[in-house]
């Protein structure tokens, strides 16, 4: 869990094509010029494993292995779960 004033590390596992996911990648850098972020995107394509998983699934985004957020998603909600994580 961040400490307080710390970044947030959200991952984002998504596609390359996919509009959702470029919608999410969009939301997290219009939240991140208010709520301290790191954002790591994981193409799931690149593991089969994250491809079986997140497949009819994504956009995922997860906080320290912990799923906060999955298609559909609110930008409102997603970012009052990440301003609760920055503390």
């Amino acid at each position: 869990m961040p400490s307080a004033g710390r970044p947030v590390s959200v991952t984002l596992y998504g596609r390359a094509g996919c509009h959702l996911c470029e919608e999410a990648a969009a939301m997290l850098a219009r939240i991140g010029k208010r709520v301290p972020l790191v954002v790591t995107a994981i193409d799931i394509e690149s593991d089969d494993a994250l491809l079986q998983r997140y497949l009819f699934e994504i956009p995922v985004m997860c906080v320290d292995g912990a799923e906060i957020a999955r298609a559909p998603i609110s930008e409102v909600e997603l970012e009052a779960a990440l301003r609760a994580l920055v503390g």
